[in-house]
Parts: structure tokens; C-alpha cells; sequence
């Protein structure tokens, strides 16, 4: 009896994978063997980085890194357990407290990134009783949060404070459906500084229509972490709203140059997500290295405040000059600095060869953005020198004039 050949049940990725590459929307990794630095090596070839989200330098400060080698020589390399079992060390407790302080929250709770804060805060504290209002470009880990909550919710126009109250308003005017009576909790929900297009969130009136409306509200500061604020404290520090934002996700992944991510706020959040926040109850904790290099972050952040100064000079001039060159930067506000050039294929071939001119800028396409929305997606850092930009204008300039994105 002959056996019958044996079917690939997966092998429809493949095709996938096929059809994207064949619209232009498939990107490779690039491989990094250097530290993260204003100059890296990509591929084997040493390149300006416009690409990190190292904003103050601090992947490859001194400091972090003596401080990481020193937790590892006392604590060992990895923590052994989850924090609800064996894996909470004085280290992450330390950092906590710190971060607290720092934001100017009663309590801070430590995750293994952004991206599981989101996704372990907003299903936990929401559910059928409450409703959920988003701004339409909200990043996707807080659309993943979303997802996972039983919650209903609603999306307000992007930066939109007048949609945002017209929800509001709805909400609870009309209620629950069916009768069934006011929400628990609405809670409005906004990045800080959006993350594809560089702009900052309108606070004060987000705040201002949310407490009108007896409304929570939740940023996600990953990208102001470090950027905005006294001493990179955030967006909600830099528009002076501290003590009116219920809940902040920050990250310690960019900014502060190690990893991980954090939710700000009441003791009272803090013990509930200690309790049954899924992220949280099945990850293993930071790894002490990770956390002692953190706390050291938050003190290199107090004191060398040159770099938030340095990353702000340096961005406003690279910014300038790319739209006195004639490329599109968007709505950007911020040290994100997009070059949309509309169209995928060219936004691939575009940063392809910048790399070849030694500048190391990734594109980003669908669906990290809309189709008609391609762009290079640049990040300036305080590492990068006045050489480092000079150099990366004049590649910007030279390829961007031989593929006819710019004129001159």
C-alpha cells in the first residue's frame, strides 16, 4: 500500500510571505554586531543609526553598564521566578520606589515591557461594566489591551478633543445598552507622543473634557519617557497635569536604554495588578543586571540633564533641514522624525540606500501604517554629533534627489 504524501498544514505562510514581498512589504532583519550607538555596525557594514530608540545614549553608558555587571557578580544572571513565586528581588522593589518618586505617583509596578503593561493593565481594571474610549492612532499594544478586555469601546478621531467629548457625552448620557444603567468606569485612553508621526497628545484638554465627564485617564508614555517633561519624567509632567492622570505607562526600554516597562499610579492599581495582572503572574522577572542598570538610568537622567538639552538642539536642526530639503516630515513635534514618501516600494528602496551610503534609516509600510503612508521613520539621539548629522543630511539629500524624492 502506497502512504499518501504527507501535507504541510502551514504551508499557506509561505505564500504569504510571497505576496508580501511581492507588494513590497516585506522587511528583513537587519543584524547588529556592536553596542547601540550613534555609529553601529549593520549588516557588517558601520553605519550613522537614525534608527534607535536610545534617545539620551544611555545603552552604552558607563554607568548603566558597570552597574549591570555588578548585579550579576552579586545576584547572579537571572532572577529564577515569576514575582508571585520566588522573583521578587530588593532590586526590583528599589527600582519601583524610584520610579514612583520620580513620576510622582503613590506606586509604580515593574513589566517586561511596554507592550505587556498595556496588555496586562487594561484588561485587569476593565471589563462588561465599563467602556473604553481610544485615540484612533493608539499604539498597537494598547489596541491588544483592548482586544483582551471584555470592556466595550469606542475610538475618537486622532488628536480630536471636541470628538473625544461628543463620545463622552454619549456615553453617558445614553449609558449602558439596554438600560442597563451608568458605566462603572470609562477610561480614556492616549499615547503620549505617537509613535509613527512624532506628535504629541493634547493633554490638558483630553484631562480637562475626561474629569467634565467623570472620566479615568491612561497614558502611554513610551515615547515621551525620557523626551518630555523635568528630566524626561514624561507628557504628563511637561503639561504640568500630575495628580489628574489616573494611570501611565512608561518604558525603560528606549529612553532609559535597558528594558522593560511600567504602570504609574494609585497603591490601590498597583496591588490589583500585583493580584491578577496575567503579564505580570506568568513572566519571570527582570533579570538583575536589567534592574539595577534602570535604577542607574534614573539617576544619570536627574543629573546629566545636557542630554535631554542636546537631543532637542539636534532634533529641531535635522528636522529643519530635511524640510528645507524639501522632504515631508509630517505632523512630527518630537525628536520622531518621519519622512513619508507615500509609496512602499519607494520607502524600502529609500532606506536601502541610504544604508549603502553608510545611514542606517528604517522604512516602515503596511500595516504599521496606512498604504499611502510610507515613510523612513528617524530617530535622533543625544549621542549623534554635529558630524554624525551632517553626514546623514548630506545622504538624505544626495539619494533623495537621484531617486526624484526631491527636487534640486
Amino acid at each position: 500500500m502506497t502512504t499518501p504524501a504527507r501535507r504541510d498544514p502551514l504551508a499557506f505562510l509561505a505564500d504569504e510571505v510571497a505576496d508580501l514581498k511581492a507588494k513590497h512589504l516585506y522587511r528583513p532583519l537587519r543584524i547588529m554586531s556592536s553596542e547601540q550607538g550613534p555609529v553601529a555596525t549593520v549588516d557588517g557594514r558601520e553605519v550613522i543609526s537614525l534608527s534607535s530608540n536610545d534617545y539620551l545614549g544611555l545603552t552604552h553608558h558607563p554607568r548603566l553598564k558597570a552597574a549591570a555587571v555588578e548585579a550579576v557578580r552579586e545576584f547572579g544572571a537571572g532572577s529564577g521566578a515569576v514575582r508571585t513565586i520566588a522573583g521578587t528581588m530588593d532590586l526590583h522593589e528599589a527600582l519601583e520606589s524610584e520610579l514612583a518618586a520620580f513620576k510622582g505617583t503613590e506606586a509604580v509596578l515593574t513589566f517586561q515591557s511596554g507592550f505587556t503593561a498595556n496588555t496586562g493593565v487594561i484588561p485587569t481594571i476593565t471589563g462588561e461594566a465599563d467602556l473604553i474610549v481610544s485615540d484612533a492612532l493608539n499604539h498597537a499594544s494598547i489596541i491588544d489591551g483592548m482586544r483582551l478586555s471584555k470592556a466595550p469601546r469606542k475610538v475618537y478621531p486622532h488628536a480630536d478633543v471636541a470628538g473625544l467629548e461628543a463620545v463622552l457625552r454619549e456615553a453617558t448620557e445614553l449609558g449602558r445598552p439596554a438600560g442597563a444603567g451608568p458605566y462603572r468606569l470609562i477610561l480614556v485612553v492616549t499615547d503620549g507622543v505617537f509613535s509613527m508621526d512624532g506628535d504629541i497628545a493634547p493633554l490638558p484638554g483630553i484631562v480637562e473634557v475626561a474629569e467634565r465627564y467623570g472620566a479615568a485617564v491612561f497614558v502611554d508614555d513610551a515615547h515621551a519617557s525620557g523626551v518630555l517633561g523635568r528630566n524626561g519624567r514624561g507628557s504628563v509632567d511637561h503639561f504640568g497635569l500630575t495628580g489628574r492622570v489616573a494611570i501611565q505607562v512608561g518604558t525603560m526600554s528606549k529612553a532609559m536604554g535597558v528594558l522593560g516597562g511600567y504602570v504609574a499610579g494609585s497603591q490601590a492599581l498597583r496591588d490589583i495588578l500585583v493580584q491578577r495582572a496575567r503579564p505580570f503572574l506568568f513572566s519571570t522577572s527582570h533579570p538583575p543586571a536589567v534592574a539595577a542598570a534602570c535604577r542607574e538610568a534614573i539617576a544619570v537622567m536627574e543629573e546629566e540633564t545636557w542630554r535631554m538639552d542636546r537631543l532637542w538642539s539636534s532634533s529641531a536642526r535635522f528636522k529643519a533641514e530635511l524640510t528645507r530639503l524639501g522632504f515631508d516630515t509630517g505632523r512630527s513635534e518630537t525628536p520622531i522624525t518621519p519622512v513619508i514618501v507615500g509609496d512602499s516600494e519607494a520607502a524600502i528602496r529609500f532606506s536601502s540606500e541610504l544604508f549603502e551610503a553608510g545611514v542606517f534609516a528604517t522604512s516602515v509600510v503596511f500595516p504599521t501604517v496606512s498604504l499611502d503612508q510610507a515613510r523612513l521613520r528617524t530617530i535622533i539621539t543625544a549621542a549623534l554629533t554635529d558630524e554624525h548629522l551632517d553626514r546623514a543630511l548630506e545622504a538624505f539629500a544626495n539619494v533623495g534627489r537621484r531617486l526624484g524624492l526631491i527636487s534640486g
